[in-house]
């Protein structure tokens, strides 16, 4: 027994479905890119899926230092909200790498100490100034992207970091009184 026999398509259907496919070849894209318009945070061009998913969690409260001796201690691949006091009750541990902009500006310290020496990003989720000092010596900064809009997180800073030694965090330079903040090593090989 054959089953019921297919017509074959005429050459009008077969131009109808090329062009419904290049439509879709085309319209699928602009579509994903409109979506990505829509989220502020879409626009990194560095592979930021390790940060987003960190800020994504609940943080550990914790009160930023006022002095290197009170600093807390954080850990790689944790998010941290740090509380922030008034710049003027803050003893930085060098001059900030940029001045406060904004009266009643915000600042704060803490530690990390890391087992590996590598490239590192310190992510934060407003636009706060990050100093990273090792002993008396402020680090360059290595690269850094941030994105208006975008609180998950705002701007991030790639260091290269070295290992057993214990470097301090300076923030300073916004009015928030809080910041969300996130140390991961990069995927990115140091440049």
């Amino acid at each position: 027994m054959r089953g019921p026999r297919r017509r074959p398509r005429s050459a009008t259907a077969r131009l109808r479905c090329g062009v419904t496919l290049l439509a879709l070849g085309v319209l699928l894209p602009l579509a994903a890119r409109a979506a990505d318009a829509g989220d502020p945070c879409a626009g990194f061009t560095w592979d930021v899926r390790h940060e987003r998913a960190l800020f994504g969690g609940t943080p550990q409260s914790l009160a930023a230092g006022t002095t290197t001796a009170n600093a807390p201690a954080l850990s790689p691949d944790k998010l941290y909200e740090l509380q922030l006091s008034a710049l003027s009750l803050v003893t930085l541990a060098v001059p900030a790498g940029r001045h406060a902009s904004s009266p009643g500006a915000g600042a704060g310290l803490a530690t990390l100490t890391l087992a590996q020496a590598g490239l590192y990003r310190i992510s934060l989720d407003v636009p706060i100034w990050v100093d990273v000092i090792a002993g008396s010596n402020a680090l360059r900064s290595q690269d850094f992207q941030g994105r208006p809009g975008c609180n998950a997180p705002h701007k991030i800073v790639e260091f290269v970091l070295p290992a057993a030694t214990r470097l301090t965090l300076q923030l300073s330079g916004d009015s928030a009184k809080a910041v969300k903040v996130a140390v991961s090593r990069s995927p990115q090989p140091p440049q």
